[in-house]
């Protein structure tokens, strides 16, 4: 989920672009492990002679189904469909499956950049990135950036060039 681009302004290019950590998408894999094991036991153990054997299989097929939608598919269709570009003159923030929410803030408005890892999420190379711009929303916080010192570097980099007056970096 990038931004196309046919969209990027004339001298603007691409620095980076991603999605949301891995570490996102644990807890829907093991749902689904967990979702699949125990509605495959249900099934195997539903009684052969049992005369509603039939109804209750696909009971089980239904539950499942919806449960793996709800904790798995629906997850990862979120993760899937938030991105975070960066580009010599904004970073954007896009989020949503069915409806599409995009925030952009422009690189010169970026007053502050910091960043916060915990224990884990240094071991992971994952954390949390607080942008705070001179726009109307101020402060933006990001959880689970991937390489966040890189993406902290980049945005600082692009920030100072900003201030400098070289647009396009690098």
């Amino acid at each position: 989920m990038t931004i196309p681009d046919h969209h990027l302004t004339q001298g603007e290019r691409r620095v980076r672009s991603f999605h949301p950590h891995w570490k996102r998408l644990v807890g829907p894999f093991i749902a689904l492990v967990l979702i699949a094991l125990a509605s495959g036991a249900a099934i195997y153990f539903i009684p052969g002679d049992f005369e509603y054997a039939a109804y209750a299989r696909i009971a089980v097929a239904v539950i499942g189904l919806i449960l793996l939608t709800i904790w798995s598919f629906v997850p990862y269709l979120q993760w899937k469909n938030t991105g975070y570009v960066l580009t010599t003159h904004r970073f954007t923030i896009s989020t949503g499956v069915l409806n599409k929410s995009t925030d952009e803030i422009p690189i010169a408005k970026v007053n502050t950049v910091s960043s916060d890892q915990t224990f884990a999420e240094r071991l992971l190379g994952c954390g949390t990135l607080t942008v705070e711009s001179a726009g109307e929303r101020g402060e933006i916080v990001l959880r689970d950036i991937p390489k966040i010192q890189d993406v902290r570097t980049d945005l600082f980099r692009l920030v100072e060039d900003a201030s400098d007056g070289e647009i396009d970096g690098r």
